[in-house]
């Protein structure tokens, strides 16, 4: 596939993926959907952020794990194919939390988001990273979004690995691998938590 073609891949199940998560977000908030069906501000505020924080987000993760997917089908490779799974966790939870910093601080230069102050940008991300993963806000979304990529990789890393087979095949149906794929991103999640809870603290 030529790197055109891939870009463009990711870019419509990335916007594919946002889709329900994003329905889903806006269905469970109150008074949300009353207020963006207006039009006008509202509409207009949470469109920009989902273009310009969301989509970037939800892209280069979903970019960095359909890469590792297709490198993993192309070569043999040593060791248990779970430590790509191990890569992907430390690539997806680098990238939540940098994209985020590096969106807000030029939303705050572009936009003058943040009352237009760099380190009040920086100094928020934590904190709404902490509640994301329960999607108390519009980053559990794209968050959530990037399932489309984990599932693939995760599936296909069990399913090959020795050991970790072991583990599934007593479970009914062949649905070990799916299981444990969606508790490894769930485990993601959790780790994420952690991680914006800690740099909370520490800003605290």
């Amino acid at each position: 596939m030529s790197g055109f073609r891939f870009l463009r891949n990711v870019l419509l199940i990335s916007i594919a993926g946002l889709i329900p998560p994003l329905a889903l977000f806006v269905f469970l908030s109150p008074g949300f959907s009353t207020a963006l069906s207006q039009g006008g501000p509202a509409l207009l505020r949470f469109l920009r952020q989902v273009l310009t924080n969301g989509l970037p987000v939800v892209f280069a993760i979903n970019y960095v794990s359909f890469f590792l997917y297709a490198l993993s089908n192309q070569t043999e490779r040593r060791g248990d194919p779970v430590a790509i799974v191990a890569l992907d966790v430390l690539a997806r939870v680098s990238l939540f939390f940098g994209l985020h910093a590096l969106i807000y601080v030029l939303s705050a230069d572009w936009y003058g988001s943040f009352g237009g102050d760099r380190m009040t940008a920086i100094s928020v991300v934590a904190p709404t990273l902490a509640h994301s993963a329960y999607f108390e806000n519009v980053s559990g979304v794209y968050f959530y979004a990037t399932v489309v990529s984990a599932m693939p990789l995760y599936v296909t890393a069990i399913r090959r690995s020795k050991v970790i087979r072991r583990l599934t095949e007593p479970l009914l149906f062949g649905a070990g691998p799916i299981i444990l794929a969606a508790a490894l991103f769930l485990a993601t999640a959790v780790i994420m938590t952690i991680l914006a809870q800690a740099i909370v603290h520490v800003q605290g």
